[in-house]
């Protein structure tokens, strides 16, 4: 997660970029510097972190918590400069991978009792949840902050589209052709992608059409093609260049170029683990994966 820059941005701002890692099993999160990538905060929050978000100013960070041994999950909001938590809710169980709009205004949650929880920011508070079907699981928010795309897993294969500003209303849906994992969005908001089960790659969908116009496949070695392995971990380069997406038990993150929409895969990196996630720096300088 990156906080205090514009993702269009190509030049460093004034104030601080920061890194900042969740420890899934544990109760910390650390916070980096860009560039020096120097350690400049060991922050603990609570058990089981899953779920980090940042308003586009960098002024505050969200954080999921998990609770494990609990029946229902957190949202804490985190000041990233003196690193102080200014607020927590009570959310459902299990919170995942959740977003908030640039403002901070509204927060996504996806929690285990099937509902995304959506919380308003300035107030701190619940004001509704939304089911899918599925097990809520991954959130994007669109540049501009007016949608939220929900990918629940499980069934019902298809990613759900709410309109924030209009009383948090469903307004569509999108399928794929499997389980939804991991989602990423175009700039200009034509296209959406997704990790599916069941396939190394990615699906592309028009999101004005509501249907998946593409279905892209890592390139696999001879060597690892009968080793089981799947797609977690997706994102597109902020300047629109690139798509980069994980194999997991491949230990290897897959590139393809955007410009010429053909999907080309450009380079395959290895990793010294299972690749799991992935985020971009807002330069497109850096790419960083949890291993």
């Amino acid at each position: 997660l990156w906080t205090g820059a514009s993702h269009l941005s190509t030049s460093l701002p004034k104030m601080q970029w920061q890194l900042w890692l969740g420890s899934a099993y544990g109760d910390d999160i650390f916070v980096y510097e860009l560039g020096s990538f120097r350690l400049l905060k060991r922050l603990v929050v609570g058990p089981h972190i899953h779920g980090l978000s940042a308003t586009h100013d960098g002024s505050v960070v969200h954080v999921g918590l998990e609770h494990f041994d609990d029946p229902r999950g957190e949202l804490l909001w985190v000041d990233p400069r003196t690193f102080e938590i200014r607020g927590r809710v009570e959310v459902g169980p299990q919170p995942q991978e959740h977003e908030c709009t640039p403002d901070g205004r509204w927060i996504y949650i996806p929690c285990g009792d099937g509902h995304w929880w959506v919380v308003d920011g300035e107030q701190q508070r619940v004001v509704t949840k939304i089911a899918t079907g599925g097990r809520p699981h991954n959130t994007v928010v669109s540049p501009d902050g007016q949608r939220m795309y929900l990918s629940p897993m499980g069934y019902p294969h298809a990613v759900t589209i709410v309109d924030v500003q209009a009383g948090h209303k469903v307004i569509g849906e999108i399928p794929f052709g499997d389980v939804t994992r991991p989602p990423a969005i175009s700039d200009d908001e034509q296209f959406f992608f997704e990790n599916i089960d069941n396939m190394l790659g990615f699906q592309v969908a028009s999101i004005p059409d509501r249907k998946v116009v593409e279905t892209i496949r890592h390139q696999i070695s001879s060597e690892r093609s009968e080793e089981w392995s799947r797609s977690h971990g997706l994102g597109v380069r902020p300047d629109q260049a690139e798509i980069w997406s994980c194999n997991v038990e491949h230990h290897t993150v897959h590139v393809h170029e955007l410009t010429s929409g053909n999907y080309t895969e450009v380079a395959t990196i290895t990793v010294p683990g299972r690749a799991y996630w992935l985020s971009f720096s807002p330069d497109s300088k850096y790419c960083f994966v949890s291993v």
